[in-house]
């Protein structure tokens, strides 16, 4: 009898045991899975933030740079503006708007000033006179940040100016003579202006045959003077009053006056006329 209930006893307590460990596995199961749909759900969350703040990163920059198709158009208009900035293309654009102190033109899509002081090598007085030309330019000015697109015509005036002057300094030729006037008066000589864009240094010692103390003291400015081209150097030209002078003095010198035949010439009753007869 006490074997029986001691086996009775015994298969109890195996059975708690095992329901015990079962209960115990069936809770770490579930703490386990707890856990796992604890770490699923975080990293789902973290990942949602994740997204949520790259979208929103994303949406900045959308702002900062634009997010239609005409943003999209400036941003290319503008690298292509600093490209022309960088090699200083010449670029052909119509005046198409007259603004306080200069005109507007659009290049690629981009509104750019002209100030009046860069359209023309002279003094512009009336900007609407331009309105509606087509000019070459250069770009002096690309500030995307600041909107800032500015332009210039006179540079490449200026290169142009240049490049007709060393084209008509080549043609002349040492010996040729010119009429000009007196552009400006300096210490050591005047400036003649030739024409055309063209002139040439008389230098203080070469204005006049005697010694000359300073330019002013024989020749103001806007005097008419005939010159001589006695050489050309670097791209300049050298002239003189003096060799003219020189040349017109030696040629008075030389100059001989012969009388006319017929004033030479005798007939016979001159020379009968006054012999006597005996």
């Amino acid at each position: 009898m006490e074997t029986t209930e001691t086996t009775k006893v015994t298969e109890e307590t195996t059975v708690d045991a095992a329901a015990e460990a079962a209960a115990e596995e069936t809770t770490a199961e579930a703490v386990e899975t707890a856990v796992a749909e604890e770490t699923a759900a975080e990293t789902a969350e973290t990942a949602a933030e994740s997204m949520d703040d790259m979208g929103k990163a994303l949406e900045d920059s959308y702002k900062m740079m634009g997010d239609g198709e005409h943003d999209t158009d400036t941003l290319l208009a503008w690298a292509k503006i600093k490209e022309l900035y960088e090699s200083q293309e010449n670029l052909t654009v119509e005046i198409t708007g007259v603004v306080n102190k200069g005109v507007i033109a659009m290049v690629e899509g981009i509104r750019g000033f002209i100030p009046a002081s860069r359209l023309s090598l002279q003094r512009v007085n009336d900007l609407n006179e331009w309105l509606g030309k087509e000019i070459q330019v250069r770009v002096i000015t690309a500030d995307q940040e600041a909107d800032k697109l500015v332009l210039s015509a006179r540079e490449i005036l200026r290169e142009e100016r240049e490049n007709a002057k060393k084209v008509k300094l080549s043609a002349i030729e040492v010996g040729t003579v010119f009429d000009g006037k007196v552009d400006s008066i300096q210490d050591y000589g005047v400036f003649v202006d030739l024409g055309d864009g063209v002139s040439g240094l008389v230098h203080v010692s070469q204005i006049a045959l005697e010694r000359v103390k300073h330019p002013s003291d024989v020749l103001k400015k806007g005097q008419e003077v005939r010159v001589k081209v006695i050489g050309k150097q670097n791209g300049k030209l050298k002239l003189s009053i003096k060799a003219l002078l020189e040349q017109k003095k030696k040629d008075e010198e030389v100059k001989v006056t012969i009388p006319k035949a017929e004033s030479i010439g005798t007939s016979m009753g001159d020379l009968l006329k006054n012999i006597k007869l005996l």
